[in-house]
């Protein structure tokens, strides 16, 4: 009898980013585990939770910010858009009144436009935020 072998599969993680618009623009936090920079709110989505509920959660958790979801901004899925692992995110935007808080893995986390966008930014979030305002 000849015996399988399995391998484990490797799939991507699913994540999400929550664009938050206050008034005066829109919420950045900088980042307080590597990659170090600017980052769009967002995280993983924990088993059993739907991608708008993770969006909610990690937006309330990383900028004290209740956030209403406005839409969905796409599905970005690039295998290098993560140097941690490959994901694939879940770009909403949001709506919160309010000035963010960093909390939980933000060391920071500020309002910016995009004429005042920092220079390091990670992961592939200065593509998603030229989509973003390319689609205002």
């Amino acid at each position: 009898m000849k015996s399988e072998i399995r391998s484990t599969p490797r799939n991507p993680f699913p994540t999400v980013d929550i664009i938050i618009e206050v008034e005066g623009g829109i919420v950045l936090i900088e980042r307080k585990n590597p990659p170090h920079g600017w980052a769009i709110p967002g995280g993983f989505v924990d088993y059993g939770e739907t991608v708008e509920a993770a969006a909610v959660r990690e937006a309330k958790e990383e900028t004290g910010l209740t956030v209403t979801l406005i839409r969905l901004l796409g599905v970005y899925s690039d295998p290098d858009r993560d140097p941690r692992s490959h994901t694939i995110s879940t770009v909403f935007v949001a709506a919160a009144e309010g000035m963010p808080v960093a909390d939980d893995d933000a060391a920071d986390a500020s309002v910016f436009k995009k004429e005042t966008l920092p220079e390091n930014i990670v992961f592939d979030h200065r593509e998603i935020l030229a989509d973003y305002f390319s689609s205002r």
